[in-house]
């Protein structure tokens, strides 16, 4: 499984905050949203913290998703 916070971007929108606005909000680093942007794994204190500052639920913010499969590439397509 893979983290999606693709949630969280929406969230934004629909709040018309901006990342830079998140930043300042939850107190993270420009490190911490740079690995969010890339749908990296943060710590569940980071996601306190949005939480807390967006007044929502972690399911608000992130989801799971099933690893994409990796691109088939000549006779490996078979197995």
């Amino acid at each position: 499984m893979a983290v999606n916070y693709n949630r969280l971007w929406h969230l934004l929108i629909d709040k018309g905050m901006k990342k830079k606005d998140l930043r300042k909000a939850a107190g993270i680093s420009t490190n911490t949203l740079a690995k969010l942007s890339k749908n990296e794994n943060v710590s569940t204190s980071i996601i306190a913290k949005i939480c807390e500052a967006l007044n929502c639920n972690v399911e608000d913010v992130m989801e799971f998703v099933p690893l994409q499969e990796k691109e088939c590439k000549g006779e490996d397509c078979n197995d």
